[in-house]
């Protein structure tokens, strides 16, 4: 990939010069869906599936962003940093820059920059947070900032929040900027306090199948989601004295359930129940407790589905395939929802007969043809050469 990356760049770039080159991974999240902006545990792994950067100085002040992948570029100068629709991805990078100025870390050289990434786009895997933290570290060390990574992720997050819209908790940032090879990361979203455990999986692996159904996070119910979460914890707090959702135990939430109507009750009892689920899934790891940890995935698919409403007919609709198929023991939606994809931990030996089945019975009931990735656990965001 390198050697590729780098004859790219000299096609694209009127430039001898040999230029650095950083990756920063995607991230599948195992368990502990929409609770990070609630206070909650998350199980994120970073993947070998990702974005690479590859960069130069230039002799001017002017940035050039290139993407391979989206075969457009936008030569920019300082003054071009607000954020633009028609400047489309570059948006994300544009973001990034935004906020490190605004941190007083100056930009003050001009720099070719090409983007290729490997991850789907718009599947749940973080591509967005992805190339935030690969533009982060190249930032970094090009101008020598000597940030610390959990700085760069605070950056990355702040930029999706502040500058692209989302109100997206911390997780995706944090799993592609702490992630750790051959284990996942158990985090206190609130806290920020992490515990690496390891991923001893055997003859199992995480088998990801993107539905196809492309949604489009920004405009999607995303915020709406989150509002209601914010609804219910203001109930909560005349009743109690909380700080977020997920200081909430299921045997508390029993006893106050009669304080919400029933939309906030469904997405309450979701993200209380999702951060206790996520904290046995860290324990069955643990412990090489499999079968527990894919029941417990099942359990958070159906809860995402009937409490938070945000999986739809076409991840719905491959779930249900995913754990008919043999050796799979558990599946759910991975992301935030509204389309993307699902992860499936299934036995090794079975992978090829999964691929063939789901295939033809997934697109014989929704016209679309998924696609299917075997992933690995990677390294966090970083410089490669």
């Amino acid at each position: 990939m390198i050697n590729i990356l780098k004859k790219i760049f000299f096609n694209k770039f009127d430039t001898s010069e040999k230029p650095k080159i950083y990756f920063a991974p995607g991230r599948i999240n195992i368990i502990g869906e929409h609770i990070d902006y609630n206070g909650g545990y998350v199980l994120p792994m970073s993947i070998n599936l990702g974005t690479y950067a590859a960069v130069n100085f230039r002799e001017d002040n002017l940035i050039n962003f290139v993407s391979y992948n989206f075969k457009d570029n936008f030569l920019l100068n300082e003054h071009e940093l607000k954020f633009n629709s028609e400047h489309n991805w570059a948006n994300y990078p544009k973001g990034v820059i935004s906020v490190f100025e605004e941190a007083g870390f100056r930009i003050n050289k001009g720099f070719n920059v090409l983007y290729h990434g490997n991850l789907p786009k718009g599947a749940g895997l973080s591509s967005s947070a992805s190339i935030e933290l690969v533009t982060a570290v190249m930032l970094n060390d090009l101008f020598d900032f000597k940030i610390d990574m959990l700085d760069l992720v605070k950056f990355s997050k702040k930029a999706e929040n502040e500058y692209m819209g989302l109100n997206c908790g911390i997780m995706d940032q944090f799993a592609i900027g702490m992630g750790k090879k051959n284990h996942s990361i158990l985090l206190d979203s609130n806290s920020l306090e992490f515990e690496y455990i390891p991923m001893n999986l055997g003859n199992y692996t995480f088998l990801i199948t993107n539905s196809m159904k492309v949604r489009k996070l920004v405009e999607s119910k995303y915020n709406e989601r989150q509002n209601e979460c914010n609804t219910a914890l203001k109930l909560l707090q005349k009743e109690l004295i909380i700080n977020n959702l997920c200081q909430l135990s299921v045997e508390d939430f029993n006893l106050v359930e009669y304080i919400f109507d029933e939309n906030i009750k469904k997405r309450t009892l979701h993200v209380v129940s999702e951060n206790q689920r996520t904290k046995k899934a860290a324990e069955f790891l643990k412990n090489n407790d499999l079968h527990s940890l894919g029941e417990l995935l099942n359990q958070s698919h159906l809860s995402l589905k009937n409490n938070y409403e945000v999986t739809g007919y076409e991840l719905d609709t491959l779930q249900e395939i995913s754990v008919k198929q043999d050796g799979v023991i558990g599946s759910r939606m991975t992301g935030a929802g509204f389309g993307g994809c699902t992860i499936t931990l299934i036995d090794k030996s079975k992978v090829d007969d999964f691929i063939k089945n789901v295939e033809v019975e997934y697109t014989k009931k929704t016209g679309l043809e998924p696609e299917f990735y075997i992933v690995e656990s990677e390294d966090m965001a970083r410089k490669i050469c």
